[in-house]
């Protein structure tokens, strides 16, 4: 869906997270990346459920066939409507209405990270027992950090405040530690959980190409987001906050900026400084 390649392990993920839910009892509807409109939920034994839950079954699925980090990035949120199967208007909340988010990594481990707005707390799976084991207790993200994250093939479409900003980054100077290392996976979960627990700052920002920004803010923005916050991070577009921004569609899209305290302050003052620049 949203014009790009669905490769079959993305299509059998979103199928067993669908059906995991509708099993479940406690979802009457699901958004997914990988389909159109809504999932409505309407059996018996979810008659009574209260939440509904909007998922990115399998980010960095273009990195499959290279055997690089993939993951799953999910959001809880309770119903507005009253009762029976979910509606549209149920996801049409801010993120500040979230109750719960989290990503799975699946790497060298497997590895679920997720909030209930009480901070941030890490499980990697035990294969032996088939259980989620607490590994990372309270994770708290570095408030500075010496990695960027960013897509520098897309450089000359980026805005004149990300072009500051990554030279800035490039720039020999030790009273700052820079320059700065750049790493880019590609696979936005890998990205983001590696710079949650060393510090660091992801952006996906608009470029020329996508003036409104690639990533969905529902199913990707807004959980990742309240993660990072939790996490003692930052998470804007740029210029306001991911989660205070109002969702008027499914699959809408925004740039994202997120990461530790201090670069985040610093890319900010670039994106505002060269604000009429980037026009």
């Amino acid at each position: 869906m949203q014009g790009e390649r669905v490769k079959k392990l993305d299509v059998f993920a979103n199928d067993q997270f669908i059906a995991a839910l509708k099993a479940g009892g406690e979802c009457c509807a699901i958004a997914s990346e990988e389909n159109e409109d809504i999932i409505p939920i309407d059996s018996e034994i979810s008659k009574n459920a209260r939440y509904v839950v909007a998922m990115d079954p399998l980010d960095g699925s273009s990195n499959i066939d290279v055997n690089v980090s993939i993951g799953t990035i999910f959001s809880i949120y309770r119903r507005v409507s009253l009762n029976g199967p979910g509606t549209h208007e149920d996801f049409m909340q801010r993120g500040t209405e979230q109750v719960a988010a989290g990503y799975i990594i699946y790497g060298s481990s497997a590895m679920l990270v997720y909030t209930t707005g009480k901070g941030v707390n890490g499980f990697t799976l035990d294969p032996s027992i088939g259980e989620f084991c607490l590994s990372h207790p309270n994770m708290q993200m570095p408030k500075d950090g010496k990695t960027y994250s960013i897509n520098e093939g897309n450089y000359l479409h980026f805005p004149e405040g990300v072009k500051k900003y990554i030279k800035y980054c490039q720039e020999e100077d030790k009273a700052t530690n820079r320059p700065y290392s750049s790493r880019y996976i590609g696979s936005g979960v890998a990205d983001i959980h590696r710079n949650l627990i060393t510090g660091g700052i992801y952006i996906y920002p608009t470029t020329t190409k996508s003036p409104k920004g690639k990533l969905r803010l529902l199913y990707e923005c807004n959980p990742l987001a309240f993660i990072i916050e939790q996490a003692g991070g930052v998470a804007t577009d740029g210029y306001k906050r991911i989660m205070e921004q109002d969702i008027t569609e499914l699959h809408q899209r925004t740039p994202l900026f997120l990461g530790s305290t201090e670069m985040m302050k610093t890319s900010m003052g670039f994106m505002e400084k060269f604000k009429e620049a980037s026009v």
